[in-house]
Parts: structure tokens; C-alpha cells; sequence
């Protein structure tokens, strides 16, 4: 089996990359996501408010894909202000518990300069593991 294109149903179609691709393993791929909703548009314009819109992205294209939170093996953060992530640790464990629970899957942080969107304050790619019938 190919890799399968993963697009939630109903989001604005991905110009130029995939959200995500399914490999035939159940290894998911899921390409940077950024706090904007399904049409594109930064409801929230604050860290915490773009951080949560992030992993409930990711988890929809998980469950569009067939699997669930505790199927994230991997995600890695890029921030562009390391001090506002600093200042609200609370914060960001409570967002991040009422996305995707108590699962804590392997971490990595990076601080960057800047993201393609200007709007963005923070992106963050995944890979999942999602059991396959017969493998």
C-alpha cells in the first residue's frame, strides 16, 4: 500500500504539502501545524490560545487517520518567544491536558526566529502510531 494522504473532512485544502500521510506500518506522518482553524483563521491570538488550536489539529488529523491521542509517538514544538512559553508553564499544561490528556509522548522544544505565517506563534509536527489491521 501507497502512503495515504490524511485531510480532515471539512479543512481547507493543504496548497503545496499534505497535513499528513499515512504509511501502510500505521506510522502517520503529520506535517507543522499551526493554531489557525479548519478554514485558516487565527481565532486566538495569544500563545496559549494558538498552542491548544495546534494539538487539536494534530489530534484531528490522528482521529482522521483512525487513531487517538495515545497513538502520538512524537511531537516537536517550534515557538518563536521562548520567554512567553517560559512565563506560562501552568498554562501550557493545562491546554496541553485538555487536548490530549495525560498521554506525554517523546518531546522536542525548539525557539526559532519566525514561521511562514506571520500570525503564528507557534508550530508543532507529529508522528503517530496508528494499529493497523493485520500488521
Amino acid at each position: 500500500m501507497p502512503l495515504k494522504e490524511i485531510q480532515p473532512e471539512g479543512w481547507a485544502p493543504a496548497l503545496g504539502y499534505a497535513n499528513g500521510m499515512l504509511a501502510s506500518d500505521g506510522t502517520l506522518h503529520i506535517g507543522g501545524q499551526i493554531g489557525w482553524n479548519a478554514e485558516k483563521v487565527f481565532e486566538a491570538k495569544d500563545f496559549i490560545g494558538q498552542m491548544e488550536q495546534t494539538l487539536r489539529n494534530i489530534l484531528t488529523i490522528v482521529e482522521a487517520a483512525g487513531g487517538q491521542a495515545s497513538d502520538i509517538a512524537r511531537l516537536t514544538w517550534f515557538v518563536k518567544d521562548k520567554a512567553e512559553y517560559l512565563a506560562h508553564q501552568r498554562e501550557v499544561g493545562q491546554a496541553y491536558r485538555r487536548v490530549l490528556g495525560r498521554h506525554f509522548p517523546a518531546m522536542s522544544m525548539l525557539v526559532i526566529k519566525d514561521l511562514i505565517e506571520d500570525e503564528a506563534l507557534i508550530e508543532i509536527e507529529a508522528t503517530a502510531h496508528i494499529p493497523q489491521p493485520g500488521v
